[in-house]
């Protein structure tokens, strides 16, 4: 949260559901729900038709954050900015909304949206901490009411240096820290279950999103975030550390941490396992 003298706070990491339940209805606040499954694509949104914050709009993380697949360029590419942009409009959010994002999972995926909408320049973004969990144990209502607010304008400022390639992570794996956000048997490349091939880019480290996170849903401490992302650093600077996980979604979760944290300046490599190993030729490594 960044307090001013003269106008309200902008929150750019986490927001509580007190804190939400006070702005709700204001006028240039808009809450997104970016819950979703993918095991079942179609999952999140239909919980979104039963019950969801009154006034949310839904993203879908197929549909609305990722690119189509293919290409070799990984299992969910970044979205084209002016199409990101639009959809934004159209969902109310202009240049001087703020933005609140939610999922049921952590922030599993309503990390991704925090992430895209600091890529196209937009910092008043914060995540509802709990999710929809949290909002309901507060007291906060629910709604099966879907209806938009009205357009809104939204033009992009993309921040493309936020964002890496696989040839910038290949040609750069003795000087990069690349924390890897999948859980631990994937990142051995036991169990692999999403992407044709097992294991992880050479150097990276294991850093499972969900470590960021108490029992309850809720991330951890500021500083207890920085003191385990510090561990994780060994010696490199915040600049040099890059995110992956299989496919750029969850490695945002990791990014946003680092954000609570106060370890600002890391960068995301969206291909991350989907497209690095997709090529052959591209190394890979397994185990711990």
């Amino acid at each position: 949260m960044i307090p001013t003298n003269d106008n309200p706070p902008i929150f750019t990491t986490l927001i509580d559901a007190a804190d939400l339940a006070r702005h709700l209805h204001d006028v240039g606040w808009r809450v997104v729900d970016c819950s979703f499954d993918l095991a079942q694509p179609r999952a999140g949104e239909l919980a979104y038709r039963e019950a969801h914050i009154p006034g949310a709009v839904y993203a879908h993380l197929e549909r609305d954050l990722s690119a189509p697949a293919g290409g070799g360029r990984g299992r969910h590419p970044l979205p084209d900015p002016a199409r990101l942009a639009a959809w934004l409009g159209a969902a109310g959010i202009g240049n001087d909304t703020q933005v609140v994002v939610y999922d049921d999972a952590g922030g599993t995926y309503a990390g991704r949206m925090w992430w895209l909408l600091r890529w196209l320049g937009h910092d008043a973004v914060a995540l509802l901490d709990g999710g929809i969990d949290a909002w309901e144990a507060a007291g906060g209502a629910l709604t099966d009411d879907a209806s938009r607010p009205p357009r809104a304008v939204f033009t992009p400022h993309l921040r493309a240096s936020m964002a890496v390639d696989a040839a910038f992570v290949e040609s750069r794996l003795a000087t990069i820290r690349l924390l890897d956000a999948r859980n631990d048997q994937r990142f051995r490349g036991e169990n692999e279950t999403l992407d044709p091939v097992g294991g992880h880019i050479p150097g990276a480290v294991n850093r499972f999103f969900k470590d960021n996170l108490l029992p309850g849903g809720r991330f951890k401490p500021a500083a207890a975030l920085r003191a385990e992302y510090a561990a994780l650093l060994a010696g490199y600077e915040v600049a040099e550390v890059i995110h992956a996980c299989g496919s750029g979604v969850t490695a945002c979760h990791n990014l946003l941490a680092m954000e609570i944290a106060g370890l600002s300046g890391t960068r995301l490599y969206p291909g991350s396992w989907s497209e690095w190993c997709a090529d052959p030729a591209r190394p890979v490594a397994t185990g711990p």
